[in-house]
């Protein structure tokens, strides 16, 4: 069961990273807390290609390290 679950992840991932307008981020990375103390948290990221860079700005590690330090 490991290993079709293992093959199943890889395709997805060929298929995901294959794919032309949009890009795969592996990482831990977070969003900034919102006004009702919420936020997101995700270690795959699928991010448009053309909006990039400003992804990179608003969601990043950095924000991670400000949130647990803070919890």
């Amino acid at each position: 069961m490991k290993k079709i679950s293992l093959i199943v992840v890889m395709v997805a991932l060929v298929a995901l990273t294959s794919c032309t307008t949009h890009s795969v981020k592996f990482g831990k990375r977070c969003t900034t807390v919102a006004q009702d103390n919420t936020y997101e948290k995700s270690f795959v990221w699928v991010v448009k290609k053309e909006t990039e860079q400003a992804f990179d700005k608003k969601i990043n590690k950095e924000n991670c390290s400000k949130i647990e330090g803070n919890i």
